[in-house]
């Protein structure tokens, strides 16, 4: 009976596993409102739950604020109030946060300064949903 138990357990932690990373709670950073809503778009077709803010300094006072609590951050480089590199210079010291930055400029200086700094990942827009489930 132990080893049935054991079984079962096991079948549902695959089960869990097959569905990882569905729920994942994103908080995304863009000044284009369009690209923001794309983004949104596609990240609910992945099941993940998004959150989006148009601004480097409202995402920080989210995040600082603890109230919602969020898994990633995806933001953009080039913002208008502070660029994406700053932002993630202060989550990073701030907060153990992993994040992905975006950007419609795919110049490898660019993507070696994120890589650098820290960023998880550099995602080149248009961003695919392939891209985004990976």
């Amino acid at each position: 009976m132990a080893t049935m138990g054991g079984d079962r357990r096991q079948m549902m932690e695959d089960v869990a596993e097959d569905k990882f990373p569905e729920g994942l709670r994103i908080l995304v950073v863009d000044d284009d409102r369009v690209c923001l809503m794309v983004l949104e778009a596609l990240l609910r077709r992945c099941k993940y739950q998004p959150t989006t803010v148009m601004d480097a300094k409202t995402a920080l006072r989210m995040l600082m604020a603890g109230k919602q609590q969020f898994d990633l951050v995806i933001t953009d480089v080039r913002m208008p109030d502070m660029d994406g590199f700053k932002l993630l210079e202060l989550i990073r010291l701030e907060m153990d946060l992993p994040v992905i930055m975006l950007s419609v400029d795919c110049d490898k200086k660019v993507v070696m300064k994120g890589i650098e700094h820290g960023a998880s990942d550099f995602m080149v827009k248009p961003v695919r949903t392939h891209e985004l489930k990976n």
